[in-house]
């Protein structure tokens, strides 16, 4: 592979080969039927999290909310076997636990052949999206699903009726729309949602490519921003905080999140650094721009 090339820069068809791997086309599209549409990572991603159906702590006296739904593969036909279920949630003081060894209302699960996964959760609250601002995230509950031979997804589900559903960016999104679920009620009169779920056929640049792109970059804000690879995704770090998980798109690109608000462009230059454009669209900042070298990378 030329320096130049880097990571081809040509249409999709045209690298659905090589060193990017297969890739499934029909007419020039994906293969599936309406695959569930990605969300925002967010900030308090913590990967670890104990197998477990109750998320709740011990002594947990809210109210329950069940979670639980069919995840299939691209064919919106085939349960997806095996594949990893993670969940997270903010507690009913509207912080998120990213320091303790219980992982409060935090919890993952193997599917089995079914595909089926069922959580027990505490009904989810809005909470002030940042300290000091008038800005509010609606209720909302995190999920990443992870497993072999199909793209990595990161969403979330939203509550019908909630208020703030029209003022989040997220939300109100129309890809969102599919993820705004009404509550039911199980046998026991508690709360339930049901959420199926469609993957992605996996579309993933070599591991050669990770290799060039991963590592901390000195951004021209004087932030830095450490890329890492987590399976098919390239998690983005910003000062030590995990802000968001993009999966390949092709010409160079990275995005993730709703609308894909955050995307990653990489040159490899001629002296052999790499230099990375970062657009962002945030909550409190709006959408601004950043660029970087690479300064560090990671020894095998």
């Amino acid at each position: 592979m030329q320096r130049k090339e880097f990571i081809k820069n040509s249409g999709l068809v045209a690298i659905a080969v090589g060193v990017f791997g297969n890739v499934s086309w029909s007419r020039n599209k994906f293969i599936g039927d309406t695959p569930t549409t990605t969300d925002i990572l967010g900030p308090f991603y913590r990967p670890g999290a104990p197998y477990r159906v109750n998320i709740n702590p011990n002594g947990f006296s809210g109210k329950l909310f069940h979670l639980s739904g069919t995840i299939f593969k691209e064919d919106g036909k085939t349960p997806f076997n095996n594949c990893l279920v993670e969940v997270w949630q903010c507690d009913e003081n509207k912080l998120y636990d990213n320091l303790s060894d219980e992982f409060k209302y935090r919890g993952s699960q193997k599917t089995g052949a079914d595909g089926k996964y069922h959580f027990i959760c505490m009904h989810p609250i809005p909470y002030l999206a940042f300290e000091n601002s008038d800005i509010w995230r609606p209720a909302h509950i995190h999920l990443l699903i992870s497993g072999e031979g199909q793209q990595d997804l990161v969403t979330q589900i939203y509550l019908e009726g909630d208020p703030y559903l029209k003022k989040d960016i997220a939300a109100s999104s129309p890809q969102a729309f599919n993820r705004l679920l009404k509550i039911t009620t199980n046998k026991k009169n508690e709360e339930a949602v049901h959420f199926d779920i469609v993957m992605t056929k996996e579309f993933i640049p070599s591991n050669n490519v990770f290799e060039k792109l991963i590592g901390v970059y000195n951004m021209n804000d004087k932030s830095v921003i450490e890329f890492y690879r987590k399976n098919d995704l390239l998690v983005l770090k910003w000062n030590g905080q995990i802000r968001e998980a993009l999966s390949y798109k092709g010409n160079n690109t990275f995005s993730g999140g709703v609308e894909n608000m955050t995307y990653a462009n990489f040159q490899l230059l001629s002296n052999n650094e790499v230099k990375t454009n970062v657009h962002f669209k945030t909550l409190n900042r709006g959408e601004f721009d950043l660029e970087g070298i690479k300064v560090f990378k990671y020894s095998d």
